[in-house]
């Protein structure tokens, strides 16, 4: 009882102490006005003062015309350096530094103190959604590197997929393609080692010379399936890859299929094996599509997507809907997004535009925004523009690409939902379908921006859909290559500081200016406004003089 006593006390007495320091520094700082005051004889403050007036009395005008320049130039300075670090990092250089390091200094509160334990535990939850929203998913159209990526690189010298992008792609593969049971296949483990090398390899070409290493040993699907994606110069070349890699693929996944329930180790290889089958199958459709074989690759997509139900990580119905589209298969479209477009299930870009722009078909020919001012929507025209602003709610940087208002680039290997990364990977695949439609493209223009003035702002709460993630611009900087602009949303207003040293800059360049063009009558104004400012401190000095006693520092000499 006794520790808890003298614990408490100890307690008491520094926060009485930290109260003192937080509420009573006015008082501090009057007390050493008034000393100064009091002493202002002894220190001969009077006669400083004098001489520094003298001083500024005999200054030039081109002194203040360098010091203001000066003043100008280097404020101009801080301006450009927190400009580009707000553009760079989404912050305040000046604002960073104030509450990383200086105010801790200055008794800032402590996040990790018991006090704050409640609040913090409540903020868990919304934290542990902000973290979830965030997540980074597998680009469901994703290009091949060797005959799409690459070539670009060719051609243009820059790189569209960054070190964080691949290094995504080189965790997916070896989560997919490789097992912790490999070992036990003595007829596989020489292969399935070196496949795994070829997975954490940073290097392109070890990686390829590790997957023919492989082939050598014996046939092996996932080395395949990487000669496929990295090696492969053209989509027919990968084609054909990939074609090897079905039979390598088909023959391990039948004999995993009939040794699945007889133990955990062959059930994990099964799963493994399932995978790779699934995703040779989805890139054989995907190269059917780009060589012009739609009906084909449509096919493939049902029946895999019929064959393994449960798989769903891949996101085969979103390959299966730009096919549809691209068939102009409405129908089928309206019967996928039925499946899919479900409260329960997870939403993308491309559910969402799709919906949109199959409710956008039916007004968008005859659609006219004079005409729709005069006699109102009607309700397929109002149900066309929910769908819009349903959309624009969930991903709200697509529209700037779909009306072309900013370029595009190629699609990173991963999204994020509701990003700047979701929104080029959608309109790179998905703008030719909204042009081939006529007037969406139109409507869209006319009705998207209309969804801003139904979100609350600050985004506290969505109005169709969860709050948009704040973790986003960090993401898909992390994903996208540094020669594109990310788009981010909501706008971030300018930083105090940027404003504060922009108009700090304009003001001393304009001094300098003045000075230099009118020396003596910014001279009289210079003495006038001096002389103003410290107008109510000569008041306030008479009015203390004047109750003091002349005598007081004699007094105080004596005690």
């Amino acid at each position: 009882m006794a520790e808890v006593g003298s614990g408490s006390l100890a307690e008491q007495l520094k926060s009485c102490i930290v109260w003192s320091w937080t509420y009573l520094w006015t008082l501090w700082f009057f007390l050493m006005l008034f000393l100064v005051y009091i002493l202002r004889v002894p220190l001969k403050i009077n006669d400083n003062m004098s001489t520094v007036s003298m001083f500024l009395n005999t200054l030039t005008p081109k002194f203040y015309v360098a010091l203001t320049g000066t003043s100008s130039l280097i404020s101009g300075l801080i301006l450009i350096f927190e400009w580009w670090y707000f553009r760079k990092y989404g912050t305040s250089f000046i604002e960073q530094v104030s509450v990383s390091h200086l105010r801790p200094l200055l008794g800032g509160v402590d996040n990790t103190t018991p006090s704050n334990s409640t609040s913090n535990n409540g903020d868990t939850d919304s934290n542990r959604q902000s973290v979830s929203e965030c997540k980074v998913w597998r680009n469901p159209l994703n290009l091949f590197r060797g005959a799409e990526y690459n070539r670009y690189t060719w051609v243009t010298g820059r790189e569209p997929l960054t070190y964080y992008d691949m290094n995504l792609s080189a965790q997916d593969h070896q989560t997919f393609f490789t097992c912790e049971t490999d070992h036990l296949r003595p007829a596989d483990a020489s292969k399935k080692d070196l496949m795994q090398k070829a997975w954490r390899e940073r290097n392109p070409q070890a990686r390829i010379s590790a997957a023919h290493e492989a082939l050598e040993l014996n046939e092996c699907a996932t080395a395949y399936i990487l000669l496929a994606e990295e090696e492969a110069t053209t989509i027919v070349e990968a084609e054909r890859l990939f074609k090897q890699a079905l039979k390598a693929g088909e023959v391990c996944y039948r004999r995993s299929q009939q040794l699945q329930h007889h133990g955990a180790q062959y059930e994990a290889q099964h799963r493994r094996d399932t995978n790779v089958l699934v995703y040779i199958k989805r890139r054989l459709a995907m190269c059917s599509r780009k060589l012009g074989r739609t009906r084909e690759a449509v096919k493939m997509m049902r029946d895999l997507m019929k064959e393994f139900p449960l798989l769903s990580m891949f996101n085969i119905h979103e390959n299966l809907l730009e096919a549809l589209l691209e068939l102009q298969a409405y129908a089928d479209v309206q019967a996928v997004l039925a499946k899919y477009d479900d409260i329960s299930l997870p939403k993308s870009a491309t559910i969402c535009y799709t919906a949109a722009l199959l409710k956008a078909r039916a007004v968008s020919d005859k659609f006219s925004p004079e005409a729709a001012s005069r006699r109102g929507l009607s309700t397929a025209e109002m149900n066309a523009v929910e769908a819009i602003h349903r959309a624009v709610e969930f991903n709200p940087h697509v529209p700037k690409y779909l009306l072309e208002m900013k370029s595009l680039i190629l699609p990173p290997e991963h999204i994020l939902k509701r990003g700047d990364s979701e929104a080029i990977a959608y309109a790179f695949f998905h703008l030719q379908h909204w042009k081939r439609v006529e007037g969406a493209l139109n409507l869209l223009h006319c009705t998207w921006e209309g969804t801003f003035r139904m979100i609350p702002y600050p985004l506290e709460k969505g109005h169709l859909f969860y709050p948009y993630p704040i973790c986003t611009e960090t993401a898909d900087r992390e994903l996208l290559p540094s020669f594109h602009e990310v788009s981010v949303y909501p706008k971030k207003e300018l930083p105090f500081f940027i404003l504060f040293t922009a108009g700090l800059c304009s003001f001393t360049a304009m001094l300098a200016l003045l000075t230099h063009q009118f020396p003596e009558l910014m001279g009289v104004f210079a003495k006038a406004f001096l002389s103003t400012l410290f107008a109510p401190l000569n008041f306030v000095m008479e009015k203390v003089e004047s109750i003091l006693p002349s005598s007081l520092w004699h007094q105080l000499t004596r005690i």
